[in-house]
């Protein structure tokens, strides 16, 4: 089911279904990077539907979708490395120093390279405690998706508007969560006094 939506896209490059439309690798990058930032937020709504159902069995999804995440944002930048920009690495230089939306796409994507790159049992293992700390960095890598987004943004925001709201919720409720537990509970000391 998650490569439903690149087997979609290659079939729309190879001419089904309507195709690309008039400008075919502006297409392939909007979409590709579309399916990313649906994955990811997908990903980070797993903990809590979990919280809000009570299903612990939808955890095992969390891992899928984020690696799906990192699938669909790593065509998106091959996409527009080798298809938009054909590999020119001093246009390639140029579009990561000087323009904004490409510098907060290009960060959200090492940031989840790292972590598929330490998704493993044997990267938890060996990072321990680390190995959370580590992966909340997925909150920032969606915070960097919507800007990315934002940025790129031109004329209608209704779109971009519905992935911020999305993501605001999403963390509001993680925020929240973590304000209503003890820091006991969090395994922080407790303080003495009003504090």
């Amino acid at each position: 089911m998650g490569l439903a939506p690149a087997l979609w896209l290659a079939g729309r490059t190879a001419g089904a279904f309507g195709g690309l439309g008039v400008n075919p690798i502006e297409t392939l990058v909007r979409d590709s990077g579309t399916y990313t930032i649906i994955l990811l937020l997908a990903a980070l709504a797993v903990t809590p539907l979990r919280r809000l159902t009570g299903l612990a069995p939808i955890l095992r999804l969390r891992r899928m979708l984020g690696l799906l995440a990192f699938g669909y944002a790593t065509a998106h930048f091959l996409i527009w490395l080798g298809v938009d920009l054909f590999f020119d690495w001093q246009l390639i230089i140029e579009d990561l120093t000087t323009r904004p939306f490409v510098m907060a796409g290009f960060a959200a994507w090492v940031i989840l390279l790292l972590l598929a790159a330490t998704s493993t049992r044997a990267a938890m293992t060996l990072l321990k405690r680390n190995w959370t700390r580590l992966h909340r960095l997925v909150y920032l890598a969606g915070i960097l998706g919507v800007v990315h987004i934002v940025w790129l943004t031109r004329a209608d925001y209704r779109e971009v508007t519905l992935y911020a709201l999305a993501l605001a919720t999403l963390l509001g409720m993680r925020l929240f969560w973590a304000l209503r537990t003890p820091r006991k509970a969090r395994g922080e000391p407790a303080r003495n006094g009003a504090g």
